[in-house]
């Protein structure tokens, strides 16, 4: 069953790379950035319910995760795959620079369909931010950290949001019935980051040490910090 999941997610990463397979890691790095943002202003600007509860939360949150253009398939056994970017708050309460990471996700239920859209994953304490930095684990109990979901469009809330570490919410365009980010893994991506920022550097240094900048940036920390 571990082998049928992973084969669909080799399916689902195949989908991307075919679609990038002339860009360079910078253009595409510098792609996933601005698709972030793009992202992150559909969201505020969106009269989706559950977007009501996203623009209230984003101020709270301390580290983020947006991943644009997730793509998500399957029938019984499903996978969900794409890249995108963690940044945290600084000490001063300013968003920091992206690390660039691939989210591979595989779950098994009642679900069917297909689906791309965008996530994103607010996280509510820096530690939490330092756990999924530390590890390549699921986001769950690998990392021993509560997530919950709050779906827009096709997917429906599937836990209570009540202490929760991290919490998810999703747009997309298809339709999937049930199913959630179980057994999610966020996995970095050396690659991007080093043709990003010009130099090999890890998550840690970028996001927890603020030793790297590109301007690239700028409109999405921009974006971010305005209320």
């Amino acid at each position: 069953m571990i082998l049928r999941v992973l084969t669909v997610l080799v399916l689902v990463a195949g989908l991307g790379a075919c679609a990038t397979f002339s860009m360079t890691d910078e253009e595409r790095a510098n792609q996933i950035v601005q698709a972030a943002q793009m992202t992150v202003q559909k969201f505020k600007a969106s009269n989706e319910h559950p977007m009501e509860q996203y623009r209230a939360l984003l101020p709270k949150a301390q580290g983020i995760v947006i991943l644009p253009g997730v793509v998500k398939g399957g029938f019984v056994l499903a996978a969900e795959g794409g890249s995108g970017i963690l940044l945290a708050k600084d000490a001063s309460g300013r968003w920091g620079n992206p690390a660039f990471y691939l989210m591979a996700s595989g779950s098994v239920g009642l679900q069917a369909g297909a689906q791309m859209g965008d996530v994103v994953l607010l996280v509510f304490s820096q530690d939490a931010v330092a756990a999924i930095i530390e590890s390549q684990g699921k986001l769950g109990a690998d990392l021993g950290l509560i997530v919950g979901t709050v779906g827009a469009g096709v997917e429906a809330s599937t836990t209570t949001n009540v202490g929760a570490d991290i919490l998810a919410f999703s747009q997309g365009i298809g339709m999937f019935a049930g199913g959630s980010l179980e057994a999610t893994a966020l996995i970095k991506r050396n690659d991007l980051n080093e043709a990003f920022y010009g130099q090999a550097i890890g998550p840690a240094d970028i996001v927890l040490h603020g030793a790297a900048q590109n301007p690239a940036a700028d409109s999405l920390r921009a974006v971010l910090d305005v209320q």
